[in-house]
């Protein structure tokens, strides 16, 4: 069998940066065990694979070691593919998902990731402070864990006991604090789902974005994710739903063969 595969940095300006994601368009699934391995065999943080035609699509992500149920910089990578490659004249393209139904517009040289909101609330996270090896101003949650800091600093210096993270009952770990030259800056740490480091994470935005947006008294913020690779997010908070944009550029195309 063969399929078609492109890596995508999204998240990003140019290759190199962002989050890289792997797009397997497919005619009609495969088995969940045979998609896995592809997963697996990739070894990046998300394939994404999709199917469907017209603008509408059904989209599923695995890491590593397991399926997800929301996945913002694949679905931008995806969002990226249909533009670019399978349906260049479109402008809009929607996604049928775990996660429900999610859109991506073409905005400029940006893609708009239309995702819903998941607002965190105060909780007790025991052991978070020692995992993350610096005490959090404020500890919420909701999908993740958000662990809030003073500064940009603070968040940049943090060496987290990855064991000590995967042992949290949470999918992930966001670590954020006001930015310099943003609006707010964040990490991502999943090594529970195998993804110790994230390079730019959108459905960590689902949760930050709110919180921001509340906090900071402002609708429209602009955010970086302070992984080695670096991330660009141009947000704004809708309700019940977040618009999280950025760009995305190729980094390769190829075969799959099996």
């Amino acid at each position: 069998m063969k399929l078609p595969l492109f890596q995508i940095d999204a998240f990003a300006s140019r290759v190199f940066q962002g989050n890289p994601a792997a797009v397997c368009p497919l005619e009609s699934w495969l088995p969940e065990a045979t998609m896995q391995s592809i997963a697996a065999e990739n070894n990046l943080a998300e394939t994404a694979f999709f199917v469907g035609a017209g603008g509408h699509y059904e989209i599923r992500w695995f890491t590593p070691v397991q399926e997800i149920d929301l996945c913002g910089h694949a679905t931008l990578a995806s969002a990226h593919v249909v533009f670019e490659t399978l349906e260049p004249a479109r402008t809009a393209v929607r996604f049928e998902s775990k996660g429900g139904l999610l859109r991506v517009e073409r905005e400029a040289d940006l893609l708009a990731l239309d995702f819903p909101a998941l607002p965190a609330a105060p909780i007790a996270a025991p052991g978070l402070a020692a995992a993350l090896g610096q005490p959090p101003r404020d500890v919420l949650g909701a999908r993740d864990l958000l662990a809030v800091y003073e500064s940009e600093d603070e968040v940049r210096a943090l060496a987290p006991d990855m064991a000590g993270l995967a042992m949290l009952d949470a999918f992930g770990v966001i670590a954020s604090a006001p930015g310099r030259s943003s609006d707010f800056v964040s990490r991502f740490f999943a090594p529970r789902v195998g993804i110790p480091e994230d390079p730019a994470t959108g459905s960590s935005h689902c949760t930050l974005i709110p919180y921001w947006a509340n906090r900071l008294g402002k609708t429209k913020l602009f955010a970086l994710q302070l992984s080695r690779r670096g991330g660009e997010f141009h947000c704004e908070l809708r309700g019940e739903r977040v618009r999280i944009a950025g760009r995305a550029v190729r980094y390769l195309e190829g075969t799959i063969e099996f």
